[in-house]
């Protein structure tokens, strides 16, 4: 959507997969920059906003933008921190509501609302059903069996009779981890 409003949008990603796609799908619309320390102190120096979309599926988020970089920013700009549901991907970032959404660090305007998704109820509840609407379809006709026959499933699969079947839940909570696979082959 910035691209489509002109706005000079930046992306930093560690998958060179992901920067090729978007390369790919917006050509000269924006920039594409592998993810370095280096990278995103370049990019913050510059950035009227920052979206921090850190995700690690099941774990926290890593804190990328650390305190000291805030120095860094021009004094107005704005971070969006859409990983605060995992802990927030800036040092800086806690939760806020939409009641109150942002708060000031150093001149740093920070939005950290959690389930951002919350402030379009009906538009974001079409997106959820139109995402898992084949997955509950799935489960309905094959029951367990389902999970057991469909790979993608599986992978949604946190926890099968008291076993952590998620790596990402496991590790953050100090958990056995127990693959999906071998987990449903139990009775």
């Amino acid at each position: 959507m910035a691209c489509g409003l002109g706005a000079d949008v930046v992306v930093l990603d560690k998958s060179l997969a992901r920067l090729r796609e978007l390369d790919d799908l917006f050509g000269n619309r924006l920039r594409t920059r592998y993810s370095t320390v280096d990278a995103l102190e370049d990019e913050l120096t510059v950035a009227d906003v920052v979206i921090g979309a850190v995700l690690l599926p099941g774990a926290r988020a890593p804190k990328v933008v650390t305190r000291e970089m805030l120095g860094l920013m021009k004094r107005g700009s704005v971070i969006v921190d859409v990983a605060i549901d995992q802990g927030g991907c800036c040092e800086t970032s806690r939760p806020t509501t939409h009641d109150q959404p942002t708060y000031d660090i150093d001149g740093v305007v920070h939005y950290c609302v959690a389930n951002m998704p919350g402030a379009v109820p009906i538009t974001a509840s079409h997106a959820l059903n139109n995402a898992t609407l084949s997955f509950g379809l799935a489960l309905a006709d094959g029951g367990s069996d389902a999970i057991v026959r469909d790979e993608h499933l599986q992978q949604g699969l946190n926890v099968h009779r008291g076993l952590v079947t998620n790596r990402a839940v496991a590790d953050s909570f100090k958990l056995e981890f127990t693959a999906p696979a071998i987990a449903l082959s139990r009775a």
